[in-house]
C-alpha cells in the first residue's frame, strides 16, 4: 500500500502547526515544524513516484529526486535553508549557551514557513498528477 497521501496530509497539518507556533512566539518551533512539513511532503511526492527516501536532509532528498525529475534551483535553496532548522531549534546544546528560543526570531520563523510553503506547492504539482 502506498501511503503518500497520509504523508502529504500530515505535512500540510505540520505547516499549519508552524503557523500557530509563529503566532504564539515559539519561533524556534515554527522553524523546526516548517522543516518537518516540507520533509513529509517531499517524502509523499517521492512515494507517489515509487521512490523511498530515508533521513531528514531536504537537500539530500531533493538531490536524489533531481535525478528523475526537474527541481528548480529556488526549491533547492529553500531546502538548504530548512535543513538548518532540523536540530538547533530543539536542543540547548545546539549553541554554546542559552536555549534555542534565545536564537530564533519572528523573521526566521516567517522565512521558514515561506520556504516550506514553496516546497509544498512545488510538490503538489507532482502529487496532482
Amino acid at each position: 500500500m502506498n501511503r503518500w497521501k497520509d504523508w502529504y496530509e500530515q505535512g500540510k497539518r505540520d505547516l499549519e502547526k508552524a503557523r500557530l507556533d509563529l503566532d504564539h512566539g515559539f519561533y524556534e518551533w515554527a522553524c523546526f515544524t516548517a522543516q518537518q512539513s516540507a520533509e513529509k511532503v517531499i517524502k509523499a511526492m517521492a512515494m507517489k513516484e515509487g521512490i523511498t527516501l530515508w533521513g531528514h536532509s531536504l537537500t539530500e532528498m531533493i538531490d536524489l529526486l533531481s535525478r528523475t525529475m526537474k527541481i528548480p534551483e529556488e526549491i533547492e535553496e529553500k531546502a538548504r535553508l530548512l535543513d538548518l532548522y532540523y536540530i538547533p531549534p530543539r536542543y540547548p546544546n545546539g549553541f554554546a549557551s542559552g536555549k534555542p528560543a534565545d536564537y530564533f526570531s519572528e523573521k526566521q520563523g516567517r522565512e521558514a514557513i515561506n520556504a516550506a510553503n514553496s516546497i509544498i506547492r512545488f510538490c503538489e504539482g507532482y502529487l496532482a498528477r
